[in-house]
């Protein structure tokens, strides 16, 4: 029996794995452009971005996946989505604007002086950015982005919505009569130890990061 369970909750511990990694690898990039996009000079460009950011962040992941998984194929007419494409974006577009308000507020707290030391010297605005700023944003960007990452490994449970057989369901799936067993409740609870050392790897990673930043201190 502990055997079938472990497998099973591997298969659905994979699925997570791959929605989390897809959704840092599109995110991240996504979140640094809207950045840019709330920060901009055009009223134009920076009201309806700082608009969108604030409907995200305000409303809760839950209600912006079903969004994605019913109501876009109701709106536009067409078929639902998979489930896994449908969770990935509304994953990606959520998180992408929580990153962003914190790329913003790593760049804003960069000194005046920083870009001004860089004018004199003669550097483009392109080589201030990437070879005196960014670092700098890195450093002060990695205790917030690192809590949001781990919220993310958490938050991937919500995919069960719509029912994507992550690891929360693989382990529901055991008190509902999966493989020959039913009523086993175990393998639910169980299931915060895959949680427990995928955020302990992530924890020691970060904290790894920190220490590497510390130069700029």
């Amino acid at each position: 029996m502990f055997l079938t369970v472990t497998i099973s909750l591997f298969e659905g511990l994979a699925v997570t794995v791959k929605l989390f990694a897809l959704t840092l690898l599109f995110a991240l990039p996504l979140g640094l452009v809207i950045s840019f996009g709330s920060m901009s000079k055009l009223k134009v460009l920076r009201y309806p971005v700082k608009t969108l950011v604030w409907i995200v962040r305000g409303s809760p992941l839950m209600i912006q996946l079903l969004i994605v998984y019913y109501g876009l194929p109701i709106v536009f007419g067409i078929p639902p989505l998979p489930r896994f494409p449908a969770a990935l974006i509304a994953f990606v577009f959520n998180y992408a604007c929580y990153f962003s308000e914190i790329y913003r507020g790593g760049i804003e707290a960069i000194p005046k002086g920083q870009y001004e030391a860089g004018q004199v010297l003669g550097m483009t605005k392109n080589q201030i950015f990437f070879k005196v700023v960014l670092l700098q944003v890195v450093k002060r960007i990695v205790p917030p982005m690192s809590n949001e990452i781990i919220t993310l490994v958490k938050d991937t449970s919500i995919a069960r919505i719509i029912s994507m057989q992550e690891i929360i369901w693989a382990g529901y799936a055991f008190l509902k009569g999966s493989h020959g067993y039913s009523g086993l409740l175990w393998p639910l609870f169980f299931t915060g130890v895959y949680y427990l050392l995928f955020n302990g790897l992530l924890t020691i990673l970060f904290a790894g990061v920190e220490k590497k930043l510390a130069f700029f201190q």
